[in-house]
Order: C-alpha cells, then sequence, then structure tokens
C-alpha cells in the first residue's frame, strides 16, 4: 500500500515525502485507514517497524481536518512515551512529517531546562510530547490543561508499566476530555492484560491490531550466541570488534558499573567509546547519540535506556555484553539495528553469570539462538587491563574538613551513675 491511496492531506504527504517514505509498513497498512476514520487503535508491532509514523500520520492528518477548539490551554494532541530518548526521536519525525501543516510542537522531559520547557509549553501548543512525570509537574500548575484535547496516544506501554508509570498514566487519563469526546491510540510491543485493561478502561471500543506476532524478533537480524567465561569475554569482544573495524557498534551491559568500565577499557585499547547511562546529565547524553548517529563515534555502551526509542540508521552490530535478565529487554536490544528493512547483526556473549536465563529468553522468542563455536584465534589476549586514571583538574586539592566535636551533653540519669 502506497501513502497516496489513503485519505491524507498534501501537506503531510509532502512530510512524508521528506521522510523518504514510499510504501507502508505492515503496522501502517493495517493502522491507517482505521485510525485516518477516527478509529480507536491498540495496535502490537515489533520494535523498529514504523509504529511512531503510524500514529504521527493520522493525528496529523484529522488536525487538519478536524474543527480545532481553538489555541488555548489544551494541546491538540497529547503524546505520552517513557523515555526521554523516545520523546527526542518522536518529536523529530514529527517535525519532519508535519513540518509543512504548521503545528507548533513541544517536547517536555526531565534533565532539561525546567523554566525554558514551561515558557514554551505556556505559550500555547498544537502537539505535547513528553514523559509522564514532567507532564504531570506542568498539569499540577496548570501551565496546560486537558479538558479539550482531541488526540491521545500512548507510546511503549508496556515500557510505562515495566517503569512503574502506570499510576502516573492513570493521573492523566482522568484529567483528560471524556474517551467518546477524543481519539486515542495505543502502541506496545506486547499486548498483556494489564495493557488491554487501560484499553478498555480509557478508550472507546478500541480496534486491536496484531502484526506478525508469530515471530517476535526481526527476520533481518542475524543472531549469534558465544558461551564465553567472564575472564575470557573482554578479550572476545576485543576479537569481534576488530574483525570488522568499519561497523557501528551498539554494546549493551546490565548495569551502571559495568557499562562505564567497559567504556573505559575499550578507550584504553585504542577504541573510541562513549557511554550512556540512566544519570548520564540529558545534555551529555543528547551530545553522544548526535556523534553515534553522526557516525563520528563507532561504538556505544549503554544500559537499557538505549534499548527503546532509539531509531539509529546503520547500526551494523548490536552486542549483549551481558545477557539481558529480561527476555523483553533482549528483543528490544537487537532491535536498535536492521531498522525500516536493512539487516543487522545481533551478538550475544553468555557468560556463567547471567546463562541461567538463556533458556526463558529462547522460549520468549520462540526460536533456538544459533551457538558459534569458540577458537582461541577469536580471543584476544595482548590488551590493556588497566583503566588509566582521569587527570585531576588544575588547582589545589580541597581540604578535608574535620568532623566538628559533638555539642550534645550526657544526660543526668548518666551523670548520676557515673557518680555512684
Amino acid at each position: 500500500m502506497r501513502f497516496e491511496e489513503l485519505d491524507i492531506p498534501e501537506e503531510i504527504l509532502e512530510g512524508i515525502r521528506a521522510a523518504g517514505f514510499t510504501e507502508c509498513t505492515p503496522v501502517q497498512a493495517q493502522t491507517l485507514p482505521l485510525a485516518l476514520r477516527g478509529k480507536d487503535i491498540a495496535a502490537q508491532a515489533q520494535t523498529g517497524t514504523g509504529k511512531t509514523a503510524a500514529f504521527l500520520i493520522p493525528v496529523f492528518s484529522r488536525m487538519l481536518t478536524v474543527p480545532s477548539p481553538g489555541r488555548g490551554p489544551s494541546p491538540r494532541a497529547l503524546i505520552i512515551a517513557p523515555t526521554r530518548e523516545l520523546v527526542v526521536q518522536i518529536e523529530a519525525e514529527a517535525k519532519l512529517l508535519g513540518g509543512s501543516a504548521g503545528f507548533r510542537i513541544v517536547p517536555v522531559f526531565g534533565g532539561i531546562d525546567y523554566r525554558k520547557q514551561r515558557e514554551e509549553l505556556a505559550k500555547g501548543v498544537d502537539v505535547l510530547i513528553g514523559t509522564p512525570g514532567r507532564l504531570i509537574d506542568y498539569l499540577k500548575q496548570r501551565v496546560y490543561s486537558l479538558k479539550k484535547t482531541q488526540f491521545l496516544v500512548i507510546d511503549e506501554a508496556d515500557r510505562l508499566f515495566d517503569m512503574g508509570f502506570i499510576s502516573d498514566l492513570r493521573f492523566l487519563l482522568r484529567r483528560m476530555s471524556p474517551y467518546d469526546r477524543r481519539q486515542s491510540m495505543l502502541f506496545s510491543a506486547t499486548l498483556t492484560t494489564r495493557v488491554l485493561e487501560l484499553c478498555y478502561e480509557h478508550m472507546n471500543m478500541p480496534e486491536k491490531i496484531t502484526v506478525t506476532p508469530e515471530k517476535v524478533t526481526v527476520e533481518q537480524i542475524k543472531q549469534e550466541i558465544y558461551h564465553v567465561g567472564t575472564s575470557e569475554k573482554f578479550g572476545l569482544l576485543l576479537g569481534i570488534l576488530r574483525r570488522d573495524p568499519k561497523g557501528r557498534y551498539l554494546i549493551f551491559c546490565n548495569t551502571r558499573a559495568a557499562t562505564e568500565r567497559l567504556e573505559a577499557l575499550l578507550n584504553a585499547n585504542g577504541l573510541a567509546t562513549a557511554a550512556i547511562t540512566g544519570d548520564l546529565p540529558q545534555k551529555k547524553r543528547l551530545k553522544v547519540l548526535s556523534r553515534f548517529k553522526e557516525g563520528t563515534l563507532p561504538i556505544l555502551a549503554a544500559t537499557d535506556v538505549a534499548s527503546r526509542g532509539l531509531h539509529i540508521d546503520g547500526v551494523t552490530h548490536v552486542i549483549n555484553y551481558d545477557l539481558p535478565q529480561n527476555p523483553e529487554d533482549y528483543v528490544h536490544r537487537i532491535g536498535r539495528t536492521a531498522r525500516a528493512g536493512a539487516e543487522g547483526m545481533a551478538i550475544t556473549l553468555a557468560c556463567e553469570k547471567y546463562v541461567h536465563s538463556l533458556l526463558d529468553l529462547e522460549k520468549y522468542i520462540r526460536q533456538k539462538i544459533p551457538v558459534v563455536p569458540l577458537t582461541d584465534e577469536m580471543i584476544v589476549t595482548d590488551y590493556r587491563t588497566k583503566i588509566p586514571v582521569r587527570a585531576r583538574k588544575k588547582g589545589p586539592r580541597p581540604q578535608r574538613e574535620r568532623p566538628k566535636a559533638s555539642r550534645h551533653r550526657r544526660p543526668p540519669a548518666y551523670k548520676a551513675r557515673r557518680h555512684k
């Protein structure tokens, strides 16, 4: 199905052409005809299949055809996403697809100038994209209202549940216009019972759409697994990276400490690497992601904070340095490669610390991950094991303050016992 065959306004078609889209992906082909008629949607689809365009195109198209309540405190469309990275990704695609229509699009999320976002939101907005915490913060301050919002999109609903945002999500939904006076769309990698319960409670008889449920992972991803000891894991990783030095690698670890140590070790061995973790300041995180997207940074190490919401063209390899403990995290991690029909490689290093989750993982994806025999030639042994100490800032060392003497007096009863 081509986009020209659908009832899409010319302004949005210009944005579709600017994005380089020609034919609908499976999720778009099933979603767009219904959503363009105003139907509520509850869709399950694999990551990297064009879900963002599947809800932005009908929302923008109907915003041009449905009468507006007038620009005021209520945004016409509200898009809720679980992570900052996903908000940034949706904003970028929204500005590309709806650029010709002149919509005012504002993102709000933590880690960025609080007052500046508040001022932008107070000016009035057509499309508001944000994470639950920051959306609720501004809503309680009455910076904006949801009483006249016409369109609602909940993206990565299962992730919102996993991150504990369900109470925040219900808080927002209870303050919106009635479900029969708005169009609601929900997208999720899995339509669990909890997600469907939310649909039936806050949506108007949604059309349930499931795309390719028999395969959890994308076919274009070639998967491999190595069974390796913890002591040999880094040497094997170096061997993989040096085997294809022109590749672009996204490496996942289970913990922040492991991610930061891996970044330091790779840089110590001459491989330019940066890391993003949950506590990294947002400005620095965006700068690192920008370098990785532009191709100036060949290797990015990350925790699961990067497993969703990142659309980066040209990621050739996803490496699970640590085998994930949650099977769904594995699917989202490897979904960072083979985007939009391209091919990609997913390599997993299964050490004795995390290999116990492999059985559940393969049961979830309904396939066996091919095991690659390990040979001595694959493992690099002459690598640096010491992490160089970072240079201290210039200037005298700050003097450590001595603890102040306690001013608390002993209780009278203690003194009485002492004198006796």
